[in-house]
């Protein structure tokens, strides 16, 4: 299900991104030739895997910051592959992976738009806890800005199956 990405697959890498919106992502459209200049200069080369779902290319995931205690990711799902639990299959696949394989993580850090509505179901049920909410901070390609809404998962948490939670009512 998870491919790991090889230079020699940029021009499909260029063609996937290319050819879907994004419409959760600071840049909605993606221009082509930009990810060939990406490829080129080694963006995808350390940690970026390739989603495969019934004998396709159904999505990437990009795993960086590997190098801190708190790693993070970025995730797209191509249109006609979201809704059925890939999203959830990649966020559990690549907890597993930096908890199990990279000993100094103890916390890995996702964020989405607040109106991202399914991502924000992913992050719940792959037991990750809301932190922050960042109030207009994620500008759209139009420059509106939404809020921004943080995720994480504690080592700890990941290993015992409890979910811990930040005390809000601290002041």
């Amino acid at each position: 299900m998870f491919t790991k990405f090889d230079a020699a697959d940029g021009e499909a890498l260029a063609d996937f991104l290319a050819g879907e919106r994004w419409p959760f992502h600071t840049i909605e459209i993606v221009e082509r030739a930009d990810v060939l200049k990406r490829v080129a200069e080694g963006y995808y080369d350390d940690e970026t895997y390739w989603i495969e779902a019934d004998g396709e290319r159904a999505g990437i995931v990009r795993l960086f910051d590997l190098e801190d205690e708190t790693p993070m990711f970025d995730l797209r799902i191509s249109e006609r592959h979201r809704g059925k639990g890939l999203g959830r299959d990649a966020v559990t696949w690549l907890t597993d992976r930096l908890f199990g394989e990279f000993a100094h993580v103890e916390r890995i850090e996702g964020t989405t738009r607040q109106d991202n509505v399914a991502m924000r179901r992913v992050f719940r049920r792959c037991g990750y806890v809301k932190e922050a909410h960042y109030r207009k901070a994620w500008p759209d390609s139009s420059g509106h800005k939404h809020d921004s809404v943080g995720y994480a998962i504690l080592r700890r948490d990941w290993q015992t199956g409890v979910t811990t939670v930040p005390d809000f009512h601290d002041e």
